[in-house]
């Protein structure tokens, strides 16, 4: 296993620096001032989404207080938010770009880009764009709150996950943590109501989905909220009635203002339409320009994007065909075919608990097996430290398919891989793996990981289309690997998956910039990929509720295959995929923008070595 830091990477020309700390690779007059703007950024980040810093093991010793604190969702903290990143956009636009190394430079402009985004974003007088926090960096929503935005979504899954509890302190941050659920809770409402006065309302899909999760949770005995539990079993072993506590504040405070979300939802439910797409937002034209070009970090049009997707299905669909064709499936689109497939009970899990266990099992199986092949894929290697689990059940109906985030820094708290198990008809075992690498491993988690050799700022911030992009080719790297060797529904799933993707940059433009309708949106899906109706409608409205983010997937992917491309050209018999890989995960999560000069720089290094 390699043990090459960024310093060697640095040296390949990946234009990166020094592993293992926050320092940046020295080499220039003006790294040190940038260095310590850069770390002075971190702490600001984490003050204000502390999340982050509970997420990755940081909230301890000088940042303890960190631990009882969350982000600001009011309108208020909105503003908050905005100023304080215009003001930092300043200070970065005036340090001067020639006293810098190329790897000083790199990540003062990758922090910069994401501020730049994000003020773009708070510069529309709606929404939550929370493009700075890694927590939620992935999606940018017109709707303050909706079937998977939102503190109810995201703050009970967050004190489970991700902040841990050894001790009495521990407990009584979680608990304070409670007490400023509360307050999420009605800052959202507020700016709700905000909102719905200059006329943004979810469609009414949207909110029937949220509302049914809220009466749903708020319908549950206090002493089996979540909230209350998760604590009871993390502080089994500290001393005190840590979930009489917590039920005291779920009844006394949290669940009053979650009536107060429900009733204003209601009233937004009340003067809803069934309109699906941005265009209908104060200024919505504009506002998926930027939501498309947050998703992207590209200047692709929507009738780009758009056009892309239709081209990209032309060419997957012609390998699918081949494959069933072998399969004896003959007749029919491919979509038509791949829905037989699916549907085939073969293919199946039971759909019961015990068929649910199946599949977590199966999945471990799959990490497993990837973990022998990465070495051919990576010279430098990391932890891969993920547990799989299955998407909390009061959040199931609004969540989506799948998801993951990496562990803390110093590898105490796992990595956290979600399948969503509402169904497992949605799961035909041929499309499982791809999922797990993806999700896991070389997907988001084993990715997430290399950010933790890079400076602090840079794992506090992350860019959707780098890191979904590397995602999708993480499933392409795993079929390079052999794992569908001898399994061609397995491989078929995996370019199933793939032509998923490229449906999005369909559906999300149609949808968002040609009017589509939700129904028609969900017809084309079903029909064109085969996917189940059940699936896509989840899919659908996720892209109803984060318009551009569904887009950087295959926007991404198609960048790092051109790259990778245009790095075996030059480089011929000396290019190694083993090394690029590394390049390109080592020199961190980036604007696409940013990451062909990570690769030139790469190619540029191996020619001279």
């Amino acid at each position: 296993m390699s043990q090459l830091n960024r310093r060697d990477v640095l040296a390949l020309g990946a234009a990166a620096v020094a592993a293992g700390g926050p320092a940046l690779a020295a080499g220039a007059p003006g790294d040190a001032a940038a260095e310590a703007l850069l770390a002075q950024v971190a702490e600001d980040l984490m003050r204000e989404y502390p999340e982050n810093a509970s997420a990755l093991g940081l909230d301890k010793d000088r940042r303890a207080a960190l631990k009882s604190s969350l982000t600001d969702r009011s309108l208020a903290g909105r503003g908050r938010l905005a100023a304080a990143a215009r003001a930092r956009v300043a200070r970065m636009k005036a340090v001067d770009r020639k006293g810098l190394s190329p790897a000083a430079a790199l990540d003062l402009g990758v922090v910069q880009t994401a501020h730049e985004l994000a003020v773009e974003g708070f510069d529309f007088p709606y929404g939550d764009a929370i493009g700075l926090s890694s927590q939620w960096s992935y999606r940018n929503a017109p709707y303050v709150v909706a079937q998977n935005t939102g503190a109810f979504v995201e703050t009970p899954d967050f004190l489970d996950s991700q902040h841990a509890v050894a001790n009495a302190a521990d407990v009584e941050s979680y608990l304070h943590r409670l007490e400023l659920y509360a307050v999420q809770l009605d800052g959202e409402t507020a700016r709700l109501r905000h909102d719905g006065a200059l006329g943004v309302v979810a469609p009414d899909f949207l909110l029937d989905k949220t509302l049914k999760q809220q009466k749903g949770a708020r319908a549950q005995p206090v002493a089996d909220w979540g909230l209350v539990t998760s604590l009871a079993r993390k502080a089994k072993d500290v001393p005190g009635d840590h979930a009489r506590r917590a039920a005291a504040i779920v009844e006394g405070k949290i669940a009053p203002a979650m009536d107060r979300q429900i009733a204003e939802l209601a009233a937004h439910r009340a003067k809803a339409t069934a309109d699906a797409g941005a265009w209908k937002l104060p200024d919505g034209g504009a506002y998926y320009a930027w939501a498309l070009r947050a998703g992207t970090t590209s200047r692709l049009t929507p009738d780009e994007v758009h056009q892309m997707g239709k081209e990209q299905l032309k060419a997957l669909f012609a390998r699918m065909d081949t494959l069933l064709k072998a399969q004896g499936l003959t007749q029919g689109s491919v979509g038509a075919r791949m829905k037989a497939l699916g549907e085939d009970p073969k293919n199946l899990f039971p759909n019961t608990d015990e068929g649910r266990a199946q599949i977590l099992a199966y999945l471990n199986g799959r990490v497993a097996d990837i973990r022998t092949r990465l070495p051919r894929a990576f010279a430098t290697m990391v932890p891969g430290n993920l547990v799989i689990k299955r998407v909390p059940v009061e959040i199931q109906d609004g969540a989506p398919g799948g998801y993951a985030a990496a562990g803390s820094i110093d590898g105490t708290v796992p990595g956290n891989y979600y399948i969503n198990l509402r169904d497992t008809g949605m799961w035909p075992r041929y499309g499982l793996p791809t999922l797990t690498y993806h999700e896991g491993l070389p997907g988001h988690i084993w990715q997430g990981e290399y950010t933790y050799k890079l400076p602090l700022v840079r794992s506090l911030l992350a860019f959707n289309a780098y890191s979904e992009g590397w995602a999708l080719y993480a499933e392409q790297l795993a079929d390079e690997l052999g794992v569908y060797d001898g399994d061609p529904l397995g491989q078929l799933g995996y370019l199933q998956s793939i032509a998923f993707r490229a449906c999005r940059l369909v559906v999300d433009t149609g949808i968002h910039a040609k009017r589509w309708t939700r129904d028609q949106a969900i017809d084309w899906f079903v029909t064109t990929n085969g996917s189940t109706r059940q699936e896509v409608q989840g899919e659908v409205d996720r892209y109803c509720a984060w318009p551009g983010q569904a887009c950087g997937y295959k926007v991404g992917h198609s960048e790092i295959v051109r790259l990778r491309s245009k790095a075996q050209a030059a480089l011929g018999p000396r290019f190694d995929l083993r090394t690029f890989d590394d390049a390109v995960v080592m020199g961190g999560n980036v604007p696409l923008t940013q990451l062909e000069g990570v690769i030139d720089a790469y190619v540029k290094g191996k020619r001279t070595t």
